[in-house]
């Protein structure tokens, strides 16, 4: 996945470019700098092949709003559940690399990247709590802090509003 080939979606700003995401990214941010701001990816499917993964960035304006990002991939056929829930994974992280490097030259390495998230779609009840610590090992290895359900919004919430 290149960000710059990739197209994004906004209930705001309709369909759009990753130079547009950055442009509205840069311009939320700047309309209160001092706040303190999370960048949280999060990717959902739907358990039913063929799938689109959808992968979703939140920009939080902790404590006074947020705006959000998502794009779809091509539908494809996971053979189990594990095999989509790692590819969720893996494409959040992909993004979230994507992001960290765009990012840092348009606002600069201080801003962003301090405890910001990787939502994912495990947790502690259900069939995928045994993927836990492979998937949060993984996360942890590219320098992102995982987060699962139930706290895990970006991903079974933001994300999952658009599958």
């Amino acid at each position: 996945m290149s960000i710059g080939e990739t197209v994004f979606y906004s209930q705001t700003f309709g369909k759009i470019g990753w130079e547009g995401v950055a442009v509205e990214i840069k311009r939320f941010v700047q309309k209160d700098p001092k706040r303190f701001y999370k960048i949280i990816i999060g990717t959902d499917s739907d358990s039913h092949n063929p799938v689109s993964l959808v992968t979703a960035i939140t920009i939080w304006r902790v404590g006074n709003g947020a705006i959000h990002f998502w794009t779809k991939s091509e539908p494809q056929e996971f053979k189990t559940m594990r095999d989509r829930i790692w590819q969720e994974a893996i494409r959040s992280i992909t993004l979230a690399q994507e992001i960290r490097s765009h990012l840092k030259n348009i606002l600069g390495d201080e801003f962003f990247w301090d405890g910001n998230e990787i939502h994912v779609d495990v947790g502690e009840r259900g069939p995928t709590k045994e993927m836990i610590d492979g998937v949060v090992g993984m996360i942890k290895g590219y320098h992102f802090t995982p987060v699962i359900k139930p706290y895990a919004f970006g991903a079974s919430v933001v994300a999952d509003r658009h599958t």
